[in-house]
């Protein structure tokens, strides 16, 4: 009996846990680390929503399910699919929580989003759904892994500067990253700041404004959460005027307080913020969306009136 059981417990788990992309790929991001590091090999994470994402399941059943595929990748990979489907009855909340938390680490802002990354989870390079089956996707990853060896070398070249020098070099090939990657080159930025203590390339300003940016998604969250939409709108205000933001980035924060000012109903406060927000550069791409949702909030003001 005890031996059935502990069968049946199984069977049950594997099921609970199978994901789209199947046999061989890991959903435990840390321990998918560990085995990479010990395997001598990188990571290719596959950023997918395996039961709503139309190139997701295409890259999924074109390439990754194929042999080839998974005989061509094992020498120099460890697999680790993070998925986000919309039916997340069969993960775990441990898995839910990490998946949540990696996407919101590296920046994931679409699917299917392909990550090759080192051990110590430092990406690398990033792709996404290619034609042409098996053959042609290992070809193809083969070609963006040579990113690894050309970051490596400028990184390199780099750390033989001293002082300001070497934090400007340092700067410039973090800045070249995608949006969510730099932040996983550690020592680069713990190097850049040891070498600017005068912050003459801006990193340490920047990096305390992520850092502050992160306070007050947080805070924002817990005040609208509690219903208080004055206390949220302080917020963004307080934000603007210690963090001293222009152009785009306070169009940005603008945009958050127009959504809670909406969110509200305030229409009247929220069409004086367009304008603000257009003032501030009517040319950049907030400055624009600005401009065109004009009409759409004056239907939605008589509309309102109507109603009442």
């Amino acid at each position: 009996m005890k031996i059935t059981s502990l069968i049946t417990t199984l069977a049950l788990l594997t099921t609970s846990l199978s994901f789209a992309g199947g046999e061989g790929w890991m959903h435990d991001f840390e321990a998918a680390k560990k085995k990479a590091a010990a395997e001598n090999k990188d990571l290719l994470v596959d950023f997918t929503g395996s039961d709503w994402c139309g190139w997701c399941i295409k890259l999924n059943e074109e390439v990754f399910q194929h042999d080839p595929f998974k005989k061509g990748i094992a020498e120099n990979y460890i697999l680790v699919e993070l998925d986000y489907p919309r039916d997340k009855s069969k993960m775990d909340e441990a898995t839910i929580a990490q998946n949540e938390k990696l996407q919101t680490s590296y920046a994931i802002k679409g699917f299917p989003s392909i990550l090759l990354m080192d051990a110590q989870g430092r990406p690398y390079a990033k792709t996404g759904y290619q034609e042409g089956g098996p053959e042609a996707y290992l070809k193809h990853l083969s070609e963006i892994q040579n990113n690894k060896k050309e970051l490596g070398e400028e990184l390199a070249t780099a750390r033989k500067s001293e002082g300001l020098d070497k934090a400007k070099a340092l700067f410039a090939i973090l800045a070249e990253m995608p949006e969510g990657h730099a932040s996983h080159y550690v020592k680069a930025e713990e190097e850049i700041i040891k070498n600017d203590p005068e912050d003459v390339t801006g990193f340490t300003a920047k990096k305390n404004q992520e850092q502050a940016m992160f306070g007050l998604e947080t805070g924002l969250q817990t005040a609208m959460e509690a219903g208080k939409t004055d206390e949220a709108l302080a917020l963004v205000d307080s934000f603007i005027t210690i963090h001293k933001v222009d152009g785009e980035k306070k169009q940005e924060i603008l945009s958050i307080k127009f959504n809670i000012l909406m969110k509200d109903n305030n229409f009247e406060a929220a069409e004086k913020l367009l304008d603000e927000i257009v003032a501030v550069d009517p040319e950049s791409q907030y400055g624009k969306g600005a401009a065109s949702f004009k009409p759409r909030l004056e239907k939605m003001k008589v509309e309102a009136a109507e109603e009442e």
